[in-house]
């Protein structure tokens, strides 16, 4: 039976304003992401010692007063206010993102039936979990098992809200047949580089959490030799126990270069799978996109290299991080791209 016209439009009206939300918190969601890179590197994540208030207050305590009381209140963890606001903003934000994902769970009840409904519930369960990384995150000063999930989590809720909104305007698109062919014989490799960026992300999540990323001070090298002398089991013990503070990093030298180093293969394999898929996009026809993956690739390991060269110095670092969200959404795009394009059927 055909659907009435006026349903049909109220359907479409109301997908509209699902996929403006999805759009609007892939935006707020980037914000985050990139509020919390600058938290971490600026030392700020334990800028306010307890959740989800700061010293106690709704904002951050900023007049002499309310500083006096705080520092009484908290004689372990003083104010210092280049450190609260950084800390507070990011809760804000990340709380209204929490809010947009819970308006758009209620739009998708209204009606269950349409596209993106499972995705959108993973996604609230999955913004609620991240906000409880957030709260672990301050009480259990900055432990890297749970600061690096915490980054893992921020850009998973980005990735959601991308691929919700990927699917809420996905009308369909045809190709030539033998474009299509070659685009489906390269989806493996598509798969297999998304998964090796999420990796390199979690190694650069567990890089800054340990405080590693100038662990090698000299590039290509690392401490003047290719080879390092490196201790990978403490690196990578992440049964390691809960610690006092972890706030500097708890890891010696030899430890610190072992993550280092290998956030550097990571990068090189990561490189090597882009560039080959570039390259295969390119023959399949897709040679913006082709264009696209090299750009991004090129821009993020350039930024990791000036990480290393000059220091790193706040702007760049934080750029870094947007700059692996850009792949990872990039990648994680023309995989979807590739699932759901269809073959263009030539009529007799």
């Amino acid at each position: 039976m055909a659907r009435h016209p006026m349903a049909a439009q109220e359907s479409a009206a109301h997908t509209d304003w699902r996929l403006r939300l999805a759009l609007a918190g892939t935006l707020l969601a980037v914000v985050v992401v990139v509020l919390g890179a600058f938290t971490r590197l600026a030392d700020a994540g334990l800028g306010c010692p307890d959740w989800p208030g700061c010293y106690g207050h709704l904002t951050w305590p900023d007049e002499e007063h309310e500083i006096v009381r705080a520092n009484e209140a908290f004689p372990h963890a003083p104010v210092e206010t280049d450190k609260t606001w950084p800390e507070m903003v990011h809760r804000y934000f990340a709380g209204s993102l929490l809010l947009l994902v819970g308006g758009l769970t209620v739009l998708a009840w209204r009606r269950r039936g349409q596209r993106a409904f499972k995705q959108t519930h993973f996604l609230l369960a999955l913004i609620i979990l991240q906000a409880a990384f957030g709260m672990w995150t301050v009480t259990l000063k900055l432990w890297p098992q749970v600061v690096t999930a915490h980054l893992l989590g921020g850009m998973a809720t980005l990735s959601m809200l991308w691929l919700i909104a990927e699917r809420l305007r996905n009308r369909g698109r045809s190709i030539p047949v033998h474009e299509y062919r070659a685009l489906q014989k390269i989806r493996p490799l598509a798969i297999i580089a998304v998964v090796a960026v999420v990796l390199q992300i979690a190694l650069g999540g567990w890089t800054s959490s340990n405080y590693a990323a100038l662990a090698c001070a000299d590039f290509p090298t690392c401490h003047g030799e290719w080879w390092p002398q490196s201790d990978f089991q403490q690196g990578f013990n992440i049964a390691q126990h809960i610690g006092p503070n972890y706030l500097g990093g708890a890891l010696e030298s030899d430890a610190r270069t072992a993550i280092h180093v290998t956030h550097r293969i990571g990068a090189l394999v990561v490189s090597l799978l882009v560039l080959a898929l570039a390259m295969l996009a390119w023959r399949a026809g897709s040679r913006r996109w082709a264009i696209g993956l090299a750009g991004a690739l090129a821009l993020q390991v350039g930024l990791g290299i000036a990480n290393v060269v000059f220091f790193l110095p706040l702007p760049v670092a934080v750029a870094h991080n947007a700059g692996a969200a850009l792949l990872l959404l990039g990648l994680l795009t023309f995989c979807y791209r590739i699932q759901t394009v269809q073959p263009a059927v030539r009529h007799p």
